[in-house]
């Protein structure tokens, strides 16, 4: 999902800094009250595999180019229901940060619209899981309508974003349109594939009776919230 490098710059990338740095605060907010719960060890190794998982999607799953951005299976629910909220958004920064220092430095002047584009909808989800996921439910029993929603929250806040900095970057044009409908439209058939792999991952997860109660997962992935 990077912004193609040109959509937006010179004076106008200021907003994406002012919106990176709150999306990572935001993030050092959430880390920091689930440091509480899970104590540090917890919340480094579950942020550090997050990290890796996000760098291998993105460098691994296919991607493609497609009008103002690029087609990404993030699986964004995935690492939220398994590790969290903290570990899962410090990871799609990391790893989009490792992402870009390693392979594709060109987007590193884009890197506070996408961390924004990424974070953001991960909290939205996150409020919207609290919404429709019932406390007694350990997220490992997640019905795929649960997963599917919360898919179409993230993905279409992705969407969303990348539309915004389109615009934002390169006003109303017919040009830009079509590149902004070509990406939605491309983007959202993300939703048909990332349930399915949430219910994979949260399957594997409950035939692992080992993970239950250790650091690496959250413990809402094995048991009710408290």
């Amino acid at each position: 999902m990077h912004i193609e490098p040109g959509i937006v710059d010179g004076a106008k990338l200021t907003l994406s800094y002012a919106t990176a740095i709150a999306s990572i605060g935001f993030t050092a907010k959430t880390a920091a009250g689930e440091l509480r719960d899970c104590g540090f060890t917890g919340l480094i190794s579950r942020s550090f595999l997050a990290t890796i998982l996000v760098y291998s999607f993105f460098e691994i799953l296919p991607h493609y180019p497609v009008g103002v951005s690029e087609v990404h299976l993030i699986l964004g629910t995935t690492l939220f229901l398994i590790f969290g909220a903290g570990p899962a958004a410090v990871g799609l920064a990391a790893g989009l940060l490792l992402q870009g220092v390693f392979f594709a430095p060109f987007d590193l002047p884009q890197y506070g619209m996408n961390v924004t584009t990424l974070l953001v909808p991960l909290f939205a989800m996150g409020l919207l899981a609290k919404k429709i996921i019932p406390a007694n439910t350990a997220y490992v029993d997640v019905k795929y309508s649960q997963a599917l929603a919360l898919s179409v929250a993230y993905q279409g806040g992705v969407v969303g974003w990348v539309g915004f900095w389109a615009l934002y970057g390169q006003g109303f044009e017919a040009a830009n349109l079509s590149s902004i409908a070509s990406f939605g439209a491309a983007y959202m058939l993300v939703v048909a594939i990332e349930p399915l792999a949430d219910l994979a991952a949260l399957a594997g997860a409950k035939t692992l009776s080992g993970l239950k109660g250790s650091a690496i997962v959250q413990s809402r992935l094995h048991s009710p919230a408290t």
